[in-house]
């Protein structure tokens, strides 16, 4: 876990958007019996047996005609859209919630089917390919159950993390803690996101979604509870040293040898050299004074007569 986000305005910022996740969590999650209930009557509605005049619950398959059709796939807030027209040349606006399978491949002049539902195009069928407009009811349950998954996790999860750095300010421990659960609920909102994108990809079932986001949540909480804990015993990695347990000292590099040129360019000078064999150094005096001379043979008369004769 790394150190961004762990002080206090870090941790007042994840408190918002903790908030405002459980905001948009409970709201989502209100709205799945609504959409469920909604596309159980799409499927249920029988076939319209005349034109509807009237917005109606009966399904009536009307033919078209594209006249314009624009992806925005370079604009993300913009979602795909044709225009559609009427045997009699009145348009008929639709937008989609993908690209695929059939917006990408609309073309102007193609003859398209709409299904048309309480007076809304709710589905457009082209070539064998069907997709659900934005009006249309099917895969919205399936869209607020990840949504609501994955907002209340990461809101369960973040707002606790924050409270608790914000109450331990000061202690590092408990604050690596709360950080380790911020970014855990981050995590577990990531993964019910991908659990819906692979729900409505492969076009599981609904109950497929907690199938599949309730094993990996267990697991995600399990890692939590850890880390939480290695951060509260001070085991995580970033956590400072105990002077104990530094290891020993580490020994200084040698410096340069003798007479060598140090890294600040100047000559460090050498011992004295060593006095030659059998004959001993001669004694320094104070700085300043003469050298004392070199030993060799005595000229003084007195030391001359002080050598004894020769044997005979």
């Amino acid at each position: 876990m790394g150190a961004p986000g762990n002080g206090a305005t870090g941790a007042v910022m994840w408190l918002v958007l903790a908030a405002g996740a459980l905001v948009a969590g409970v709201a989502s999650a209100s709205e799945v019996r609504g959409a469920l209930e909604e596309e159980r009557a799409y499927r249920a509605a029988p076939e319209c047996a005349s034109v509807p005049v009237e917005p109606s619950g009966c399904r009536w398959r009307q033919d078209f005609t594209v006249q314009q059709a624009e992806l925005h796939r370079r604009e993300r807030s913009a979602s795909p859209e044709a225009r559609l027209l009427l045997p009699s040349g009145k348009p008929w606006p639709v937008t989609f919630r993908t690209t695929d399978p059939v917006a990408s491949e609309l073309e102007p002049g193609d003859k398209v089917t709409g299904v048309i539902w309480h007076g809304q195009v709710v589905e457009v069928r082209e070539g064998g390919r069907t997709q659900q407009t934005t009006d249309g009811p099917v895969g919205w349950p399936a869209d607020r159950l990840g949504g609501a998954l994955a907002c209340l996790s990461f809101g369960l999860t973040a707002l606790p993390g924050s409270l608790w750095t914000l109450l331990a300010r000061g202690n590092r421990r408990h604050a690596r803690a709360g950080l380790v659960l911020r970014w855990h609920g981050v995590v577990l909102a990531l993964t019910g996101f991908l659990t819906l994108f692979a729900q409505g990809s492969n076009s599981w079932p609904l109950w497929s979604i907690p199938a599949i986001w309730g094993p990996l949540a267990l697991l995600l909480l399990a890692s939590t509870t850890a880390f939480a804990l290695a951060a509260l015993r001070g085991e995580l990695h970033d956590e400072e040293t105990p002077p104990g347990a530094r290891g020993p000292a580490r020994v200084p590099p040698p410096g340069p040898p003798p007479g060598a040129r140090g890294q600040d360019g100047v000559t460090r000078p050498g011992p004295p050299p060593a006095p030659a064999e059998g004959r001993s150094a001669a004694p320094q005096g104070p700085p300043g004074s003469p050298p004392a001379p070199a030993e060799g043979p005595s000229t003084d008369p007195q030391d001359a007569a002080r050598v004894p004769p020769p044997a005979p």
